[in-house]
């Protein structure tokens, strides 16, 4: 997937999901759908107002843009933000220790175990320590025995995210990532990271001493 091309579709259970590549840093922005509501939430308004914009539209123009989630504070992810809250009236949610890195006022600041909801579908949150302090993914269990995890910059296909060397940092989020997410959640669970492509918790499982021993 290249920023600006086609958006790819997956439906699970009620909820479809479109994934965009968008900016230079070929951040993924997620859409999810509530199927029986048409209500939507974005995960990520990282960049290129007008590509997003035409994202939210996709399933169906009139359909309503609840709430857009930032993963973390950083500002390749929240580019965008601003703009797509004015042109939608959405609300705006984030980790409760990174709200003071984005360009508006959250409307929720998100703590580990809280919900984030829109039309009948509910997201959980785990918070995801140690790339920013406020880091955090979300759980999207649809009700078709599927499991959808939107990991930010904590987890990616081949390791965790970067901690610029701060082995409390490092530590910190692996402990997270393994307690929260591999030790909860079955190996055919869906990764979705905030760059590139997507995995599963299984394709990773057997690398998380390796990624323990080499620190990043």
């Amino acid at each position: 997937m290249s920023p600006g091309g086609p958006s790819h579709v997956h439906v699970a259970g009620d909820v479809e999901i479109r994934k965009a590549s968008v900016g230079s840093m070929d951040n993924d922005a997620y859409l999810l759908t509530d199927l029986d509501s048409g209500e939507r939430l974005l995960v990520d308004a990282a960049s290129d107002v007008d590509r997003l914009l035409a994202l939210v539209a996709e399933p169906d123009p009139v359909g309503r843009l609840a709430v857009v989630v930032t993963t973390h504070g950083h500002a390749d992810h929240h580019g965008a933000l601003a703009a797509v809250l004015d042109a939608t009236d959405a609300a705006s949610a984030v980790g409760d220790a990174d709200a003071g890195d984005l360009p508006v006022d959250a409307d929720r600041r998100l703590a580990h175990g809280d919900q984030v909801a829109f039309g009948s579908v509910a997201l959980e949150v785990v918070a995801l320590r140690g790339h920013t302090p406020g880091s955090v993914a979300l759980v999207l269990q649809p009700g078709d025995g599927s499991t959808h995890l939107f990991t930010g910059d904590s987890l990616f296909p081949g390791g965790v995210g970067n901690t610029q060397g701060d082995a409390g940092r490092f530590r910190q989020l692996m402990d997270d990532v393994e307690e929260r997410l591999f030790a909860r959640f079955p190996d055919d669970a869906h990764v979705h990271p905030g760059h590139g492509d997507s995995t599963t918790l299984g394709a990773e499982r057997a690398s998380l001493a390796d990624w323990r021993s080499r620190g990043w």
